[in-house]
């Protein structure tokens, strides 16, 4: 097993994917680490769509940008909110759980590139998802068939501050 900064540093967004399944028991171990995620008050106003069929996979695809690649992954996981159950924090909520899925999918070795890109009415229609709750964000989840590089990210001195904006933290 990874280390948890170990599987955050290998995480990558992955647009392109080899024709192979994900396995039944390792969606389920992503599912769970997606329920386990904290929520305010512990509301749970979450819900997650597994997308396996291909011609389903596509017309979501089309959806979403017309990013055909996600059609191309062995799973589309659709992350849903239920703001009846948190009017304020259910999309926040969903986006931790969403990540914990994502860095589960990576270290069982799954490629997935978060989708926030897509028409949110035809999704739901697609997915039969009820007109109150809210479709937060898509990933497609499938072995990966590219390893790109590492993206450049900013020091860790420009963004974090110790006791008030703009005070260089000491380590």
């Amino acid at each position: 097993m990874m280390e948890i900064l170990e599987t955050i540093r290998k995480r990558r967004s992955i647009r392109a994917y080899k024709p192979e399944p994900v396995k039944d028991e390792d969606l389920r171990r992503m599912l769970e680490a997606a329920r386990l995620a904290p929520s305010a008050g512990n509301r749970q106003p979450w819900y997650f769509i597994v997308v396996r069929d291909p011609e389903l996979k596509k017309r979501v695809a089309e959806a979403a940008a017309r990013q055909m690649f996600i059609s191309d992954a062995g799973a589309i996981v659709v992350a849903v909110a239920d703001p009846t159950v948190s009017p304020r924090w259910a999309e926040k909520d969903v986006m931790i759980a969403m990540e914990h899925l994502i860095l589960e999918a990576t270290e069982l070795g799954y490629g997935t590139c978060w989708i926030g890109a897509f028409n949110e009415e035809e999704v739901k229609k697609l997915l039969g998802i009820p007109q109150q709750l809210k479709v937060v964000a898509l990933t497609p989840v499938g072995v990966p068939a590219e390893s790109p590089s590492p993206r450049p990210r900013k020091a860790l001195e420009e963004v974090a501050f110790e006791n008030k904006w703009g005070n260089r933290i000491s380590f």
